[in-house]
């Protein structure tokens, strides 16, 4: 199969580490500049708008992802299959792939667009927000949720362009919509004086944006038989068997976990105005420091699909310790720069003393572990590439769903009003989930399985 436009990447083929390199590189700029204007989102709160509206947006970072995770499982096994198809040089079922993820797409544009605008509410009482945060988030929310289509169309198109190894385009397109984002902000909120209502315009506009051009490259790859034609609109029903046998754990896992993590938010919303504040600029921070992460984590799910489908197991295998390696090294350097600058950092969201405190406590006590995900996000992404989806889905809901949540239970009825022992139910999780992760990747069975079904088709 041609490279589309010379852009796509074949993992199977040449040294390990620069083809994970080039393919993670793109995909980690384009997390940075989708997490870089929601973070503008925050700065413009924070500096222009105030304490209250930086806590709204805050509080409602884990409402936004619930729908959004969900979502993005299901992405994932869209890229999943893709990708063996990808590697196994099959033209045709890929276009098959490509218009069944599509109509999918569609499908869960309307379905969560609609639960979200109903459900919002709902969502902000079940956490318990504070009077005045209520108001600005629920509005935040509604106007969010009602533009969410574009969000969802952007990552589901972006995942089946990096499924054929094309990261730049995506990279490019969410350049240009968080350039678009910043200048928004500005001019609904400086300009125009919307507030709140102003920051969520700018953010689904932008999305709105970057789907339209990722869409327009879907409908004019060249590859025959690849490109999306609207008028070839088919679903096929065993592929779409299998992208949700492989998305639907992650989606489960992925929308379980944000909805824990709202019910987490609730004991943080127990707290004053300024620790919600405080949490919601940690978070920001955290969230920079996941990418490296997520965007190796991704590569490793590309490479073992692609190199699967080609038939090279060991190649696999050894794509994912480079993936690991590479991530814990770039992980540990962007946490040794956060704990570094801690209070600057947490000054860029919003120039408020006891903010800043609480930001900086947040960091100090969470940010040394982080680099523990590298082990989650590797060697889960590695099995939900071999299409081994629902260990990862079991034990990160094991460790990061009820354990932190039965924490949570017993900490705050021990130590009743203790911000640090709640705090550190996050660090606990993911060094539980990282050991359980690594024995069962060791352990599960899932290379064995693959031998078995390379050796069978060998011999066919």
């Amino acid at each position: 199969m041609r490279l589309v436009r010379g852009r796509a990447v074949d993992m199977t083929q040449g040294a390990i580490w620069p083809v994970l390199v080039s393919f993670s590189i793109p995909l980690l700029l384009g997390d940075l500049f989708q997490l870089l204007y929601n973070t503008v989102d925050s700065i413009v709160v924070g500096n222009f708008v105030g304490l209250s509206a930086l806590a709204a947006v805050g509080s409602t970072g884990h409402i936004c992802k619930l729908l959004v995770n969900f979502f993005s499982g299901l992405s994932m096994g869209a890229s999943a299959v893709i990708s063996q198809c990808f590697g196994a040089h099959d033209t045709a079922r890929l276009h098959r792939a490509i218009q069944t993820t599509m109509v999918l797409t569609f499908i869960a544009c309307a379905a969560l667009t609609a639960v979200g605008v109903l459900g919002c509410d709902w969502l902000l009482e079940q956490t318990d927000t504070p009077p005045d945060v209520f108001a600005e988030a629920s509005l935040y929310l509604h106007i969010y949720f009602a533009g969410l289509a574009g969000l969802l169309l952007y990552n589901m198109g972006s995942a089946i362009l990096r499924a054929l190894g094309d990261t730049r385009r995506p990279t490019l397109f969410l350049l240009i919509s968080s350039g678009l984002n910043v200048a928004l902000d500005l001019i609904f909120v400086l300009a125009f004086g919307w507030g709140i209502a102003g920051v969520a315009a700018a953010t689904i506009l932008a999305q709105g944006i970057s789907a339209v051009l990722v869409l327009r490259v879907l409908m004019r790859l060249p590859e025959p038989g690849c490109a999306y034609v609207w008028r070839e609109v088919t679903v096929d029903r065993a592929l779409a068997k299998s992208i949700v046998s492989v998305g639907l754990p992650v989606a489960v896992q992925k929308a379980i976990v944000a909805f824990s993590n709202v019910f987490i938010q609730a004991y943080i919303n127990a707290f004053d105005t300024a620790a919600i504040a405080g949490w919601a600029c940690y978070r920001k921070l955290d969230q920079y420091l996941m990418l490296p992460m997520q965007s190796m984590g991704q590569a490793a799910a590309t490479f073992v699909a692609q190199n699967l489908g080609a038939g090279k197991l060991d190649r696999a295998k050894k794509g994912v310790w480079a993936a690991l390696g590479m991530s814990f090294a770039v992980a540990a350097l962007a946490a040794a720069v956060i704990c570094a600058f801690p209070t600057p950092l947490v000054r860029l969201f919003i120039d408020d003393g006891d903010t800043i405190g609480f930001g900086v406590l947040f960091i100090r006590l969470c940010t040394p572990f982080a680099t523990l995900c590298s082990l989650n996000q590797v060697f889960s992404g590695a099995m939900r590439g071999a299409g081994s989806s629902r260990i990862p889905m079991v034990v990160t809901l094991c460790t990061h769903v009820f354990f932190r949540q039965a924490f949570l239970a017993v900490i705050s009825r021990v130590l009743p009003g203790n911000l640090h022992a709640v705090a550190f139910a996050y660090p606990l999780g993911w060094v539980i989930c990282g050991v359980v992760i690594s024995l069962c990747y060791r352990f599960s069975g899932w290379d064995k399985k693959w031998r078995e079904k390379l050796a069978v088709k060998g011999r066919a």
